[in-house]
């Protein structure tokens, strides 16, 4: 038996020291197993590059490959870009040059590119002519691709992510800078300053720029004992009440509005300084005015006051915050169905109940916000005739969160057959009938579109109407219009 070695000055770094002894017993079938379970795909082929026969790892690239690369020379069972690359490769493999692994994008049948990787290899033909084959191992890099895509993907993620912060932080830094009121940012642990805004430079004078300089240097005992309490409150719970201050330069008293916020591991307080200008002294009737106004706008019910036909004149912050509106002005001369009612019904049903009896109580409805929230709720009314200004009040009250002992479809039918009966011999019978049959031609549209996914094709073939007469209600009730309609 032949168990001789080569040294290992004899022996490449691509070959087995003793391969005769351990493989030359092999038969064909065993060398083609271990020769398939190296690579994906393995193509041999003549010395010209025709494909003669082919092995694949699995069903999908043997299904591709059997059909588009046996029978054909290689060059033609790639894409255009790749065939420099096999003539490359068959070059390499006439010259007995050791070919290193390229990257090739094989065709399929269905318009795609299959990215392989391959290396080449020359062995005998087993004919005495002097032939060879050419056995070409590819590695499917699909995987590759697949991961490769998903890091770049991840990468401008990233990226968008970062400039967005970036143009975030500018922003805010913008305002910051620019803010009339003195702003401070401190160290939530020692207290100490950590930024500061130009008004804040201008209120405090030059001692800002020390280092390690805290607020309650300088402060009178009493300003620095209110403002380590509000400090251990804010720490605590979260919240405190602003605090009166008098800064030690010209003895100015200022109202301290602190704050509590975190960024990355560390806290911090960021402080605004706000002069406090004394009020005048207001008569007993004058205060009692006063504190309604501001128990009114701090009402956890929403308050407005519309003129007679329902445009907006004031309303409280709980208003706001019900039709997702940022601040007052924006509601100011709107009409009050943008928000309440259901497609402008509802309104006229109160307006037309206020100019009767003055009064309205517990009137059931929808109020939609802004941002595309709705909630029911109960509105209560009066009209107010006397005084410099004719106005309506009304009282709005959530009560989304109400447990209700039927459905809420059952509810509302309910509550708007209340409501239209007691119209009966205060308005004509013909505005009756024209305000109920659009509240439920209103329903119709909106359960149809409910049970058909807002399909709205679905939907109008369900009611028996045309997809125009159906485009032409929903604008007419303001349901859900799309940006545009089919032409008619």
């Amino acid at each position: 038996m032949n168990t001789s070695f080569q040294t290992a000055s004899e022996q490449s770094p691509g070959r087995f020291g003793n391969a005769h002894g351990l493989l030359g017993h092999l038969d064909a079938d065993v060398i083609s197993n271990l020769i398939t379970t190296t690579a994906d795909v393995v193509l041999v082929m003549d010395e010209n590059g025709f494909i003669e026969d082919a092995a694949f790892s699995n069903q999908e690239l043997f299904t591709i490959g059997r059909a588009n690369w046996v029978g054909k020379p290689w060059g033609q069972t790639v894409t255009e870009e790749s065939r420099t690359k096999v003539n490359a490769l068959l070059r390499d493999m006439s010259s007995n040059k050791s070919t290193k692994w390229r990257h090739l994008n094989q065709s399929t049948d269905n318009g795609t590119d299959l990215p392989l990787s391959y290396s080449v290899i020359t062995v005998p033909s087993g004919k005495t002519d002097g032939r060879v084959r050419a056995l070409a191992f590819g590695r499917d890099l699909r995987p590759q691709a697949a991961l490769q895509q998903k890091v770049v993907n991840a990468q401008r993620a990233m990226e968008r992510d970062y400039w967005h912060l970036k143009n975030v932080e500018t922003r805010y830094r913008l305002l910051f800078q620019v803010s009339s009121e003195a702003l401070l940012i401190l160290n939530a642990e020692t207290e100490k300053l950590e930024d500061s805004n130009p008004a804040a430079f201008e209120l405090l004078g030059g001692d800002l720029h020390k280092s390690g300089w805290f607020i309650a240097s300088g402060l009178d005992k009493i300003s620095s004992t209110a403002l380590s309490k509000s400090f251990a409150e804010l720490r605590a719970s979260g919240q405190t009440a602003p605090v009166a201050l008098t800064l030690p330069q010209g003895g100015i008293k200022v109202l301290a509005h602190i704050s509590l916020f975190r960024q990355e591991k560390s806290a911090h307080f960021l402080v605004r300084l706000v002069p406090n200008q004394t009020r005048p002294a207001l008569s007993a009737n004058n205060q009692t005015r006063q504190l309604l106004s501001e128990v009114m706008e701090s009402a956890p019910d929403a308050l407005v006051v519309t003129d007679l036909n329902g445009i907006v004149l004031s309303a409280n912050r709980s208003f706001l915050q019900m039709a997702q509106v940022s601040n007052e002005a924006l509601i100011q001369g709107e009409p009050l169905d943008r928000w309440v009612g259901r497609a402008g019904v509802d309104m006229k049903v109160l307006l037309s109940n206020l100019k009767q009896r003055d009064v309205v109580r517990l009137f059931a409805t929808r109020m939609r916000g802004d941002l595309g929230s709705a909630s029911d709720v109960e509105i209560s009314a009066v009209s107010v005739s006397s005084g410099e200004q004719p106005c309506l009040g009304f009282t709005i009250r959530d009560i989304s969160l109400r447990l209700e002992t039927e459905s809420k479809s059952s509810n509302d039918v309910f509550r708007s057959k209340g409501q239209m009966t007691e119209l009966v011999g205060r308005v004509p019978l013909k505005d009756i009938v024209s305000e109920t049959t659009d509240l439920i031609e209103q329903m119709c549209i909106e359960a149809a579109l409910e049970l058909t996914g807002d399909n709205r094709s679905s939907a109008a073939e369900m009611l028996g109407l045309s997809r125009q007469s159906l485009y032409v209600k929903l604008r007419r009730f303001g349901i859900n219009v799309p940006e545009s309609e089919p032409e008619a």
